[in-house]
C-alpha cells in the first residue's frame, strides 16, 4: 500500500507516516465509494494525498464494529488503558517534526504553531493518561433519615460508542481532544476528520493501530456529508462530539435524537482594553491573538472594545502591531499570518471587508490581498463598524479584527455580550472590582484577564454559551461528558 506524502515541488516525503486510506476495524481501505477526497498543501498547491471516500457499508461495518468493541475496551483496566495512552505519546514525540511538517503542508498553519500544536497534543494525550488513573465517582452521603444507615457513591462507566466530528484548523489536536478522553474512559470511536485536512487524524490512527488498540475500538473515515449524518442517526452511536461550525453543530444536534451530544462551535470573541491597562503589551498580544494562522481559530481576537481615554493610543499601537505582522509562507518561522484555508475563504474575507467599507467602516490597516495567488490575506484592521456588519456580527474565522472605543468598562461589557455567541472573553484590566464584574457578567464560557481570549490550556474546560456550543472539553471534562454516574447503595 502507497503511503508516502508528496509536494511534487518541493519533493518533500513523509514516508509511513500516515496510509491514504479508510481505517476500519483495524483495516486500512484503499477502496470506497467511488469518489474521491483531493488533499492539498494549503500553500503551493500541490497535492498531498488522494483519499477514497468511505462507502455505505464501510461506515456501517465501522458503525458495526465500534459497538462490538464495547466489551473489550470495558474488560481493560484504567491501568491498561493509561499504558496505551502513554506508548501513543511516546510514538507521537517520536514523530513530532514529522507531524508538525504535515499540518503546516495539510493545514498551511506557520511552522512554528503547528509545533506548538504538536507540542499541545502531546500534553492532551499525557493528560489524559494521567487523568485515567485519578477519574472515578464520588461518595454519596445518605446517612440520615430514611437512609440512617446505608452507605451509597457512584461509579462512572463508558457511555458507547462516540462519534467525532472535527475542523480544519487543529486536524491533530482537536481529534485527541475526542480520541485520547474516549480512550480514557474506555469508549470506542468513530472518527470523521474534515476533508481538508485528514491527514494528521489518518497518522494519528496509523499510530493507534501500532500500540495494539482493540480493532474496531478506532476508525478514521473520510466520507460524504449525508454519511456523517446516518452515523449521527445511528442508535448504536452513544454521543457526537462536534468541534465546527455552529450552523452544522445545531443541525447534527437536532437530528441526533436521544444520545449524548457535545458542540464545540463558533465564536467572534471580544477584548476589553481597560483604563491604567500596559497598552503596548496588551497590543502585541491582541495583534497576534488576532492573526495568527489568519484568524481561523474559534477563539481568534475579532472585536476590541477600548474604554475612550485610553482609545486613540491604543488603537495607534495596535496599527503599528498589526503592520509589523509578517504574512507569507507557512514554512517561514517568522510568518504569522498564513494562507486561508482555500479560495472561497480567501474570497468571502475581501468580500466581507469591501463591504464594511463601503457601509462607512474606517479601514487602519490591511484590507487587501498580501498574495493572491497563495490565498494570504493581509492582517486587517477596521473602526467605525456597525452592528449589522458581518465583520461584527457573524464569525469571520479570519485576520479581520475591529476596534471601537467605549465610555467605561460597563459598557464594554454591554457591547461583548451584544453577540449570539459566547465562548471566551479577554479583558485587561487592573481593576480588581472590574475583575469580578467581568467574571459575574460575560456571558461566555471563559473569561480570560490579562491576556487575549485565544489563552487556552489543554486540561481546563473549554467551551461556551449561546450559540457557540454545548458542553465542556479540557481532559477530565471530557471524560464526564463521555460517562455515566451509577449509583450504589447499600
Amino acid at each position: 500500500m502507497a503511503n508516502a506524502v508528496a509536494s511534487p515541488e518541493k519533493g518533500t516525503e513523509q514516508q509511513g507516516l500516515f496510509n491514504p486510506a479508510n481505517y476500519i476495524n483495524g483495516i486500512w481501505h484503499k477502496d470506497g465509494d467511488g469518489n474521491f477526497a483531493t488533499v492539498v498543501d494549503k500553500y503551493h498547491g500541490t497535492r498531498l494525498a488522494q483519499l477514497p471516500l468511505a462507502s455505505i457499508g464501510q461506515v456501517e461495518e465501522a458503525v458495526a464494529a465500534a459497538f462490538a468493541s464495547r466489551g473489550s475496551l470495558r474488560r481493560m483496566s484504567a491501568g491498561e488503558r493509561s499504558d496505551k495512552l502513554e506508548a501513543l505519546a511516546l510514538l507521537m514525540e517520536q514523530r513530532k517534526e514529522e507531524l508538525a511538517q504535515l499540518i503546516m503542508q495539510e493545514a498551511g498553519k506557520p511552522i512554528g504553531y503547528a509545533r506548538d500544536e504538536v507540542a499541545r497534543s502531546l500534553t492532551t494525550v499525557r493528560t489524559a493518561a494521567a487523568e485515567v488513573l485519578r477519574f472515578g465517582g464520588e461518595i454519596t452521603p445518605v446517612d440520615f433519615g430514611k437512609g440512617t444507615g446505608k452507605t451509597a457513591f457512584t461509579k462512572r462507566y463508558p457511555a458507547g460508542v462516540v462519534c467525532a466530528v472535527t475542523p480544519f484548523n487543529f486536524p491533530l489536536n482537536l481529534v485527541l481532544h475526542k480520541v485520547a478522553p474516549a480512550m480514557a474512559v474506555g469508549c470506542p470511536v468513530v472518527l470523521k476528520p474534515a476533508k481538508k485536512t485528514p491527514l494528521s487524524a489518518l497518522a494519528l490512527g496509523r499510530m493507534i493501530e501500532e500500540i495494539g488498540w482493540p480493532k474496531g475500538a478506532f476508525s478514521v473515515l473520510i466520507c460524504a456529508t449525508s454519511l456523517t449524518e446516518a452515523m449521527v442517526k445511528d442508535d448504536r452511536i452513544a454521543m457526537l462530539s462536534f468541534t465546527g461550525s455552529d450552523e452544522v453543530g445545531w443541525r447534527l444536534k437536532a437530528i441526533s435524537g436521544k444520545k449524548k451530544v457535545t458542540l464545540e462551535l463558533g465564536g467572534n470573541a471580544a477584548v476589553i482594553i481597560d483604563r491604567g491597562t500596559d497598552l503596548a503589551s496588551a497590543a502585541k498580544s491582541v495583534a497576534i491573538g488576532a492573526n495568527l494562522y489568519a484568524g481561523q481559530t474559534c477563539i481568534s481576537t475579532q472585536r476590541v472594545f477600548v474604554v475612550k481615554p485610553e482609545f486613540d493610543q491604543f488603537r495607534d499601537l495596535l496599527v503599528k502591531e498589526f503592520n509589523a505582522l509578517k504574512s507569507g509562507d507557512p514554512s517561514d518561522p517568522e510568518v504569522s499570518v498564513g494562507p486561508l484555508i482555500g479560495k472561497g475563504d480567501f474570497d468571502r474575507i475581501a468580500t466581507w471587508v469591501d463591504e464594511a467599507v463601503k457601509g462607512g467602516a474606517q479601514l487602519l490597516a490591511g484590507g487587501e490581498p498580501v498574495d493572491a495567488a497563495h490565498h494570504v490575506y493581509a492582517a486587517t484592521l477596521l473602526t467605525g463598524t456597525g452592528r449589522s456588519m458581518k465583520v461584527d456580527c457573524a464569525e469571520v474565522f479570519g485576520p479581520i479584527t475591529i476596534i471601537e472605543p467605549v465610555q467605561d468598562f460597563a459598557e464594554g461589557i454591554v457591547r461583548v455580550n451584544d453577540s449570539n455567541y459566547g465562548l471566551q472573553a479577554g479583558v485587561f484590566t487592573n481593576n480588581f472590582a472590574h475583575v469580578k464584574q467581568a467574571h459575574e457578567e460575560l456571558e461566555v464560557g471563559g473569561v480570560i484577564i490579562n491576556g487575549i481570549p485565544g489563552f487556552r490550556i489543554d486540561s481546563m474546560p473549554y467551551g461556551g454559551v449561546k450559540d457557540s456550543g454545548l458542553g465542556r472539553e479540557g481532559l477530565k471534562y471530557a471524560m464526564e461528558e463521555m460517562t455515566e454516574p451509577r449509583l450504589i447503595v447499600y
